[in-house]
């Protein structure tokens, strides 16, 4: 046995367990060393290419073309009225998928349009531009119509947004978000949706200072018409040193939205509406009321404030409608998943019943007009009414909630283990009291 420490020819680690094998005797490695060299020396698989695209047949190719009337009548189940939005949103949403299929349809060997003289026609891109009051459904209805397509979606504030260069979330990190909504799938999120509520939020001031809001509008342009982005990996702002995601917005269908406060004098002075004097802004409410914003123009938005670069871009106006009384009571009942049925549910967690009469709903949505916020009002004002149920929820009660509950009384009471009669015994009854002597 030597004396001499044990020692790595390659690490000149010393005192270390040397490796037995595989080796000749003279040379002294450690295991791991040894474990290193052995796996380079390891011939590795050579990876088997990427087998190329599978080609849609042209039958699927057709079906994934989403009809105008399919979106529409999906849409009435989730939002009331509004009828001219659903249909320019749904005919610009089959358009776009019209054509992300044109890219496969192009160069198959089976084209669904057959025509060679329009082979070579490119479809241009039709993002949507939603013009409505706030509370009229614009975020509602983008979201309604993403879980019928189910594409990733992404909802984004252009307030928050800054120009390249200065402390903010630049462009891109809508991107970032649309692909976490895809879980990290670039394929998937780059036929995803954005939508840029508050549009109208980065009008130009018209000042002499250079304008940032301008700046933001100028960064949108190239991203909503298509263009190879480079995205932050952890969204923000992007860093010099940190490296981006490629993410192509060619196919990305984006729509933009805001409630555009004061268009509707623009138009009614495009129009001759409007004039000076102290019937000005009665006309001027009066037209408003008629459905204005149904007459904008692209001259009206460049009037407010946007760009005619981004105007360009943003060809599908969508106008949506103020909402009454009579559509913010569908709007609390209706719908799936409507705020009377989501209120039983909560109820019934307690072995309780919750029951609104037409009255109380019409009640409350003539309260949320009041308040001026909209359809996204009516929660707040049903939390009121029922704070007192909801805090302590009797067992086997029903809760009738009232017109008068809904201005301040206290809902009726009625025990669910209590059977109730046949209507035909209410009748007989009835009948049987009207009857003389």
């Amino acid at each position: 046995m030597s004396d001499q420490p044990s020692c790595c020819d390659f690490c000149f680690n010393q005192d270390i367990q040397l490796y037995e094998g595989g080796f000749d005797s003279t040379t002294r490695i450690c295991a791991f060393c040894a474990t290193r060299a052995l796996a380079e020396i390891t011939p590795q698989p050579v990876p088997e290419p990427a087998p190329p695209p599978v080609r849609p047949s042209r039958e699927a190719r057709l079906a994934s073309i989403p009809s105008p009337k399919t979106v529409v009548a999906h849409l009435d189940q989730f939002v009331i009225g509004q009828d001219i939005a659903k249909r320019r949103l749904a005919l610009g949403v089959s358009n776009h998928y019209k054509r992300l299929v044109d890219c496969w349809d192009r160069d198959a060997p089976d084209p669904i349009v057959a025509d060679p003289d329009l082979r070579d026609v490119v479809v241009e891109k039709s993002n949507i531009l939603l013009i409505g009051p706030s509370g009229s459904g614009k975020t509602h209805l983008v979201k309604s119509l993403a879980s019928y397509l189910n594409v990733p979606l992404a909802i984004g504030d252009a307030t928050s947004l800054t120009e390249a260069g200065y402390v903010g979330e630049d462009v891109e990190s809508l991107l970032s978000n649309l692909i976490q909504a895809a879980e990290g799938d670039i394929e998937v999120a780059q036929r995803g949706i954005v939508y840029i509520d508050e549009i109208d939020k980065i009008k130009t001031a018209g000042s002499g200072f250079k304008d940032l809001r301008q700046g933001v509008q100028h960064a949108l342009l190239k991203m909503l018409e298509g263009t190879i982005a480079t995205v932050p990996p952890q969204g923000g702002y992007k860093h010099p040193m940190q490296p981006g995601i490629p993410f192509d917005t060619t196919n990305v269908l984006f729509i933009c939205g805001g409630a555009f406060v004061g268009l509707e004098d623009i138009i009614a002075k495009r129009l001759g509406r409007g004039g000076f004097g102290f019937g000005q802004m009665s006309e001027i409410s009066q037209v408003a009321a008629d459905g204005l914003l149904r007459q904008v123009k692209p001259e009206d938005l460049e009037r407010f404030g946007l760009i005619p670069e981004i105007i360009g871009r943003l060809p599908v106006i969508a106008p949506l409608d103020a909402l009454g009384v009579d559509d913010l009571a569908r709007i609390l009942q209706t719908p799936k998943s409507s705020l009377v049925q989501q209120y039983r549910k909560l109820v019934r967690f307690h072995g309780a019943d919750l029951m609104f009469t037409d009255a109380a709903v019409k009640e409350i949505a003539r309260i949320a007009l009041e308040r001026g916020t909209g359809a996204r009002g009516l929660r707040s004002v049903v939390e009121e009414v029922l704070e007192a149920v909801l805090f302590d929820v009797e067992v086997e009660v029903r809760y009738v909630i009232t017109d008068r509950t809904v201005r301040g009384g206290v809902p009726v009471k009625q025990s669910i283990s209590q059977p109730r009669a046949p209507l035909s015994w209410h009748v007989l009854r009835r009948l049987a009291a009207k009857k003389p002597l």
